[in-house]
């Protein structure tokens, strides 16, 4: 049920449900519990069923700990990532690497006019 709701919203509900689950996880341990994920799919108007959120729970927590965590989410919705996406992704990766070397985490934009010349 829930992929069926999310192949019709797309990509902007999978983000925003990303940005809300880093927003409402206080501890920052990359967990969400039951009632923190049940909340999140009813503010972007996922309603599911009790009966059909219990399965979906655990499919989601495949690891029986009661939480999950986005990747497990992510995972369950679309599957693995092809290997064409797992290349383009160590590219983007080694790029970031290379622009990021003072491994701040983040580019400003001095940086990244160093190592690039649109001309």
């Amino acid at each position: 049920i829930l992929r069926k709701t999310l192949s019709k919203r797309g990509v902007r509900i999978i983000t925003g449900l990303g940005k809300y689950f880093r927003h409402i996880d206080k501890n920052r341990n990359g967990f969400l519990s039951q009632s923190d994920f049940k909340e999140a799919l009813k503010i972007f108007h996922l309603e599911i069923p009790e009966g059909d959120f219990e399965s979906l729970w655990l499919i989601l927590d495949d690891s029986k700990s009661d939480k999950i965590d986005y990747g497990e989410f992510t995972r369950a919705i679309f599957g693995e990532m092809n290997e064409y996406r797992k290349a383009f992704v160590r590219k983007v990766s080694f790029a970031y690497m290379k622009l990021d070397f003072n491994k701040t985490g983040s580019v400003p934009m001095v940086d990244i006019r160093k190592c690039y010349c649109a001309k």
